[in-house]
């Protein structure tokens, strides 16, 4: 006997089903657009709808807070330009292939500008255990793209969508332009470390909220921080790189790679845990506040769980 809860899951798998078909037609409509058209499109679509949405309110408190001495007319225009740049994010999804025409032999004469080349290079010829982390800055799955663009060999710790069919989609698009992935649920740890033991090399976001961190003054408040960097560094002794993709004029975009950096030290003169991830979380501050809409205020970055 089929009982409601397996119906409603079943309603609920082929709602997910359906959803992912309109969702993979209209990437083939906007594919058929210019590059340039279709950006602009994504961009105004999301700057103009997205205050109607619930998150919109998320954003604004949480740009409110952490700059409190801006006037309401910068807080709303910042905040647009956050949604605009998630409207251009997902479009940009689409023409990855395309966006990213960066050629070492003619570093300028594309839409990507590299800064730190030379650390790309570096880290591709250890043997020894690299960290890269971002934000969600611009487009960081450039990030991804350009270090396979170097050969690379960066295992990519990746948040998978909840709906399976677009997630198998987004797998396609991101298998063609990047190299190994890590999905982030119930052993990604393990599959980080492992990469690492071999002296491999893994990249990873380190700006969200993660409730069972410690707290770290983010913006003037604390927030929970996943604390998995510093002690994959600790561990392992990697070597840490801080990377961001910075969004230009023109549909054009800065990447840079910075490092190794210097990890704090305790007195047995192994990795700092706690003052390592406040070093990684000041690196991002400082980020945000230099592009501050082109971060996304839209997570509530600073609620612990029960609130």
């Amino acid at each position: 006997m089929i009982t409601s809860r397996q119906i409603l899951l079943r309603l609920a798998a082929i709602g997910d089903w359906l959803f992912a078909k309109a969702f993979v037609a209209a990437l083939w409509l906007v594919r058929l657009l210019p590059v340039d058209a279709a950006l602009a499109i994504g961009g105004f679509s999301t700057r103009a709808l997205g205050r109607f949405l619930p998150a919109h309110r998320t954003g604004y408190d949480n740009l409110r807070a952490a700059f409190p001495d801006l006037g309401e007319g910068e807080i709303r225009k910042i905040l647009a330009g956050a949604w605009e740049s998630i409207g251009r994010v997902g479009v940009e999804y689409v023409f990855l292939d395309r966006i990213f025409d960066y050629d070492p032999e003619n570093p300028d004469s594309g839409r990507i500008e590299a800064v730190g080349v030379d650390q790309f290079i570096e880290i591709a010829g250890s043997d020894r255990p690299c960290i890269v982390f971002t934000a969600h800055l611009a487009n960081w799955e450039l990030l991804a793209v350009c270090a396979s663009t170097f050969d690379l060999d960066l295992s990519v710790l990746y948040r998978p969508p909840n709906n399976m069919y677009i997630a198998r989609k987004l797998e396609e698009v991101r298998g063609s332009v990047m190299g190994a992935r890590i999905a982030s649920r119930d052993g990604a740890l393990i599959g980080m470390s492992a990469v690492l033991d071999r002296g491999g090399h893994v990249g990873m976001l380190v700006d969200q909220r993660f409730d069972r961190g410690p707290d770290i003054m983010f913006f003037g408040r604390p927030a929970r921080t996943n604390p998995s960097l510093a002690k994959l560094a600790r561990r392992f002794d990697a070597r840490v790189y801080a990377a961001r993709s910075i969004r230009l004029p023109g549909n054009r975009f800065r990447l840079e790679l910075n490092g190794p950096l210097e990890l704090p030290r305790d007195a047995d003169g192994e990795v700092d845990v706690r003052a390592t991830t406040e070093m990684v979380t000041g690196i991002v501050e400082d980020w945000v506040r230099e592009h501050p809409s082109q971060w996304l205020w839209m997570h509530n970055r600073w609620r612990h769980r029960g609130d």
